[in-house]
């Protein structure tokens, strides 16, 4: 095979594989929650619409308030990620609806990734009483421990 042949037969065979691997790098989105529309939320009225009526325009809320029954939160989340990176938020919302006594819309609030505070998570672990004993030791502990059923008593004898 002359030269120029080769390197024809070298790119066919390597298409697929570029191909496979430019298609490993697509980006994947994902939804979670719900994400009211911008549009449905400006028909939510403060002082005129009620419970049903923002059920019927935002559909169900994602939680309610632990303590009271007058809040209502749609979280919603919009993550990107590209081939084994970390996904990336690209759009985080949450929506508070709260009512009055009256089952009308008291307030209606949005929060965004902006909004959004850093929280340090503690790493820290609690410890337990006792020894750490390994796999080994706890097999060797164990034998003589459990008999046969002598001594033991049945109930009614």
């Amino acid at each position: 095979m002359n030269s120029p042949s080769r390197r024809a037969a070298a790119l066919l065979l390597a298409a697929p594989l570029l191909i496979g691997a430019l298609s490993a790098c697509s980006s994947r989105v994902a939804v979670r929650g719900n994400l009211p529309d911008p549009e449905e939320v400006v028909e939510v009225m403060p002082g005129e619409s009620r419970r049903d009526d923002v059920q019927r325009i935002l559909g169900s809320p994602s939680t309610l308030s632990t303590f009271q029954d007058d809040t209502w939160y749609y979280i919603g989340e919009r993550t990107e990620q590209v081939a084994f990176f970390e996904p990336e938020v690209i759009e985080r919302s949450v929506l508070v609806v709260t009512f009055n006594d009256a089952g009308l819309v008291d307030d209606t609030q949005l929060f965004t990734v902006e909004d959004a505070q850093e929280i340090a998570m503690v790493d820290r672990t609690t410890p337990t009483e006792g020894k750490e004993l390994t796999v080994l030791q706890q097999l060797i502990g164990n034998i003589g421990r459990f008999g046969g059923t002598e001594g033991i008593k049945r109930p009614g004898s």
